[in-house]
């Protein structure tokens, strides 16, 4: 039976930086059983301490830290020692060579990145703003987009746009359906906004539909999960894509954070023009 390993993850911030690159050291081995335990806010010894006690009773423990005060940090890396506990500090190597660098002291204060900033404030509005113009609730503004995101039902549209949003970017998408014209206000906006078309392969749309109807008791008419009908939306909202000269971008096989990665992509390429 293989070995389940308890990773804590010890941060004085929130832990979101530390959960996603624990993320992605985790997805580069197939055989590594886990379970994460949290703590954040961790800014004291007194803190540290209870970790450290309560990883004693326990076995195959491995410590990712997120901590910028240095001394906090080194106390960490000391007590981990004393009692054999894998350790391993994810930010302080890459916070010292950039102070080398830029040749100034970094501030090492915690929480930095959630600072109410205007940035974090922009944030703030743009994820309003794809909220409210979800699903073609709102068209009346679309210039004012970043991106509009263009699609079936279930090309990843609305998770996409949140993902996007949660970036700072304001999206709007809006859906094709198959007896309905795309509103004019759309491609009057496409003149001056970027829009991207999302699509996706027949089978695997299908397979999507039937499972949400399924699991939501969603009353949808039976043409929903109908194959022919699903290409012909597909062949549909292609044609579109290609009479405006919008880029595609193929789900099948993305996750909503590759599919904004492809976005964010075509815009920085735009923007640079």
């Amino acid at each position: 039976m293989n070995k389940v390993y308890q990773v804590y993850q010890v941060s004085d911030s929130t832990g979101e930086t530390l959960d996603r690159i624990f993320l992605a050291i985790k997805a580069q081995f197939d055989d590594f059983n886990c379970k994460t335990i949290h703590h954040s806010f961790t800014r004291t010894k007194n803190q540290i301490d209870n970790i450290i006690s309560k990883s004693k009773n326990e076995e195959n423990i491995i410590i990712l830290y997120t901590i910028v005060d240095n001394s906090l940090a080194e106390y960490l890396t000391t007590e981990t020692k004393k009692n054999n506990i894998p350790c391993f500090a994810v930010l302080g190597n890459l916070i010292s060579n950039f102070s080398k660098l830029l040749k100034q002291e970094a501030t090492r204060k915690p929480s930095g990145q959630h600072i109410l900033d205007k940035d974090y404030y922009d944030r703030i509005e743009a994820v309003q703003f794809t909220i409210s113009h979800d699903d073609g609730k709102i068209i009346t503004d679309l210039e004012n987009s970043d991106v509009i995101l263009v699609g079936i039902s279930r090309t990843s549209k609305t998770p996409t746009s949140i993902y996007l949003a949660n970036r700072g970017y304001k999206v709007a998408n809006i859906p094709i359906i198959l007896n309905k014209n795309l509103p004019n206000e759309l491609f009057e906006s496409s003149k001056k906004t970027c829009v991207v078309g999302l699509t996706c392969e027949q089978t695997r749309l299908s397979d999507v539909r039937r499972n949400r109807i399924q699991s939501l008791h969603e009353d949808r008419p039976l043409n929903y999960i109908n194959e022919k009908e699903i290409l012909n939306e597909l062949e549909k909202g292609k044609k579109i894509f290609k009479e405006n000269n919008w880029p595609i971008i193929d789900v099948t096989r993305k996750s909503v954070e590759e599919t904004a990665a492809s976005i964010i992509k075509i815009l920085d390429i735009l923007n640079s023009k």
